[in-house]
C-alpha cells in the first residue's frame, strides 16, 4: 500500500515562510487586464477584512483559457475537490503498521483483519483509480496545508497575499501535471508579470 505523491505539496508552492508576491513574475505568470482588477478586488478585500472567515477569496487560473474565477475559501473543497483516497482508514493504518517496523506482508494481513479484505481492496482501487487519472498535487494535505497557510499569512503583519491556483491541464497527456500554488500581492496586481506562462 502505497503512501502518499503529494507530501512537499503542489509543484510550484511556495514556501511557508516566503512572500511570493515576486512568485508570480519569477514563475511567468501571464494576468489579462481583468484578471489584474479581479486580484486588486481580492487584496482589498483581504485589507478591509479584521477577522478570518470563510468568505476569503481564493483565485483560481485555468491558464489556457486564460480564465480567471474567485471561490470563497469556504467553497474551494467543492469547487475544486482534493483527492481523499490516500486517506483511506485501511491505508493510513497500512502506513502507520509499516512505519512502526511491521513487515509489509505483515501489516497487509492485519489490516485485512481490522477492516477485512473487501474494504482494503476498495480502497486500494480508489487508490490507484485516482493516480492513474492524476490528482495533479492536489490532495487532502496540500489542500489543508492552503488553508493553513493562508490563516497564518492572514494573521500576520503587513500586506495580505491572496492565494491563487494555476490548475494543471487535465488531459490524458498532462494527468501528471500539477496545480501550482501562488501568493499575489500588490506587485502582481500592478502588472508586473511576465508574459512567459501560456498554454503550450
Amino acid at each position: 500500500m502505497p503512501s502518499s505523491d503529494a507530501r512537499s505539496g503542489p509543484a510550484g508552492t511556495s514556501g511557508p515562510g516566503s512572500t511570493s508576491s515576486s512568485a508570480a513574475t519569477v514563475d511567468g505568470l501571464f494576468l489579462l487586464d481583468p484578471h489584474r482588477e479581479e486580484l486588486r478586488r481580492a487584496l482589498k478585500e483581504l485589507e478591509a477584512s479584521d477577522h478570518w472567515h470563510g468568505g476569503l477569496p481564493v483565485l483560481l487560473l485555468e491558464r489556457c483559457w486564460l480564465r480567471l474565477s474567485r471561490v470563497p475559501v469556504e467553497g474551494l473543497a467543492y469547487r475544486l475537490p482534493p483527492d481523499c483516497s490516500q486517506e483511506a482508514p485501511e491505508l493510513r493504518r497500512y502506513r502507520e503498521l509499516v512505519a512502526a517496523g511491521h513487515p509489509a506482508w505483515e501489516a497487509e494481513r492485519l489490516c485485512w483483519e481490522d477492516f477485512g479484505a473487501d474494504a482494503c481492496r476498495e480502497a486500494l482501487r480508489k487508490f490507484w483509480a485516482a493516480q492513474e487519472r492524476g490528482t495533479q498535487g492536489w490532495t487532502l494535505e496540500t489542500y489543508l496545508d492552503l488553508i493553513q497557510q493562508y490563516r497564518r499569512r492572514f494573521a500576520a503583519g503587513g500586506p495580505r497575499p491572496v492565494p491563487l491556483l494555476v490548475l494543471a491541464r487535465r488531459d490524458r497527456q498532462a494527468r501528471l501535471g500539477r496545480h501550482r500554488l501562488l501568493w499575489l500581492g500588490p506587485d502582481a496586481a500592478a502588472g508586473r508579470t511576465s508574459m512567459r506562462d501560456t498554454c503550450p
